[in-house]
């Protein structure tokens, strides 16, 4: 279908082509100096820290608070998708694409520093889990615009390598953060107030030195990559009218580039999965494998480590043989790995003549999870930014934010819903491993969704009206 069939239509030229011919360093690393302070919400709150100590016995016990965490999760998952569709148009329209991206970081960051009120008792694991899905939410709003940024400071020739080097950045920022939590704060090389235990001080001091850390290393992005022009013909549309554009541009990029439809759908799926294994990975590491919060911490370090490798191989793998075939790659070796940790959980085995405690289950297959979830991570931020039209890379990836939390509430829910028939079924304190088979499904499925979708080579940039 050609540009006259859509009324007002722009021309289809994507932003990456009519982007800079050349990438500018500085630019690169002040962009991905935001990676690398999220890690501090992701890696540290999220996944390893914060949220194993929000599922400990002190709220109620594992099951019960993982279960309360899922649910959490699934709600924030929910109100993204009601919520996200016009933030990235209204930015792009408005030329506010990095003003919302400082306003919706400073929102999580304040989230999250308010955890230090989460004290270790039962009564106090709504505010902790309500604290965590509020700053999903303004994190996923404040990641629409970042990812949107990434067609301004890359090319045709690095797209992949730059999306690589950005999600690399975070898990290696995310190292470094958790190597300061454990000497400061989980097991302090020396004695200060932070390091006390009394009523988990020192777990609670976490939350303010991670938002202090994603704040302080979100400013450089602010100052070093320009803010987009205003669009006129949009930039004074009400919220109401922003979503009937919304719809009128959807129906035109099915027209025009059905595939990109095809991948918002399937990508929201296995993104889902992807996030999953980072959310709850902290989580069955402690409840189901017995890992005290410090062995967690190192585990977290050396996964971080496996996945920054994994990204920045993801990344050259990205421009050389493209997204989808990363993506399809990265998907199977998730499923293998998360196979072999349900099968064997935390059982002992002896493997050629050698002791094989659960410890080392969880340690090899959960370090090949964090080798292969970084690459499928990278290359679909770098697949859909090759198929945005000029001008519309936030409302692209609004898209991408919706549609991904729109379906954000099953693995949670899958995760919960598995624990919960394995409950009656098995010892107390076995149920959180079943938990990883709703993990699976969710990834199994955006799989085989993804295998019909064209690669972006292939695929027509959308036409979209104007108004």
């Amino acid at each position: 279908m050609n540009a006259a069939a859509v009324p007002e239509a722009s021309h289809p030229t994507s932003e990456l082509a009519s982007g800079p011919v050349a990438s500018k360093k500085g630019q690169i690393l002040a962009w991905a100096s935001w990676d690398w302070g999220s890690a501090a919400f992701n890696a540290v709150m999220t996944t390893f820290v914060f949220t194993v100590y929000l599922t400990s016995n002190a709220f109620g016990g594992e099951d019960a608070a993982s279960a309360a965490l899922g649910a959490a999760l699934a709600v924030a998952g929910l109100a993204i998708a009601l919520l996200a569709p016009v933030t990235g148009q209204r930015s792009d329209a408005g030329g506010r694409r990095k003003l919302w991206l400082g306003v919706n970081t400073a929102a999580t960051a304040v989230l999250t520093a308010l955890c230090f009120f989460v004290f270790p008792q039962p009564e106090f694991l709504l505010l902790g889990v309500c604290l965590i899905a509020l700053g999903n939410v303004f994190f996923e709003f404040a990641g629409v615009n970042y990812n949107a940024m990434l067609a301004q400071i890359s090319t045709p020739k690095n797209i992949g390598k730059v999306s690589g080097f950005g999600w690399a950045m975070g898990y290696l920022g995310g190292i470094v953060a958790l190597l300061l939590v454990l000497q400061l704060f989980v097991q302090p090389s020396f004695d200060w107030f932070g390091s006390s235990t009394e009523e988990s001080l020192n777990i609670r001091l976490v939350a303010v030195f991670s938002a202090l850390w994603f704040f302080i290393f979100a400013l450089p992005v602010m100052f070093a990559v320009p803010e987009v022009s205003v669009k006129k013909d949009t930039a004074s549309l009400g919220f109401l009218a922003s979503y009937r554009l919304l719809l009128r541009r959807i129906g035109a990029i099915y027209r025009t580039s059905p595939h990109t439809i095809y991948f918002l759908l399937s990508s929201a799926i296995f993104r889902d999965g992807l996030a999953a294994v980072f959310t709850f990975g902290g989580v069955i590491a402690a409840g189901t494998f017995g890992f005290e919060l410090k062995d967690v911490i190192f585990f977290a370090i050396f996964g971080n480590v496996v996945a920054a490798v994994g990204a920045i191989i993801g990344g050259f793998l990205d421009d050389k043989i493209g997204p989808k075939a990363v993506i399809v790659l990265s998907l199977v070796g998730l499923l293998i790995s998360g196979t072999f940790i349900l099968v064997l959980g935390n059982g002992d085995y002896v493997f050629l003549g050698n002791d094989w405690p659960g410890s080392s289950t969880f340690w090899v297959f959960g370090l090949l999870l964090c080798l292969f979830v970084g690459p499928a991570q990278s290359s679909s931020r770098a697949y859909l930014a090759r198929l945005a039209p000029a001008g519309e890379s936030g409302e692209l990836f609004g898209l991408y934010a919706t549609t991904g939390r729109a379906v954000s509430f099953l693995a949670p829910t899958l995760f919960t819903l598995c624990i919960t028939i394995a409950s009656p079924l098995v010892a107390e304190g076995e149920a959180q491993r079943w938990g990883i088979l709703g993990i699976m499904v969710v990834l199994l499925a955006g799989l085989l969704v993804i295998l019909p979708v064209k690669p972006p080579a292939k695929v027509e940039i959308a036409v979209v009206p104007e108004r």
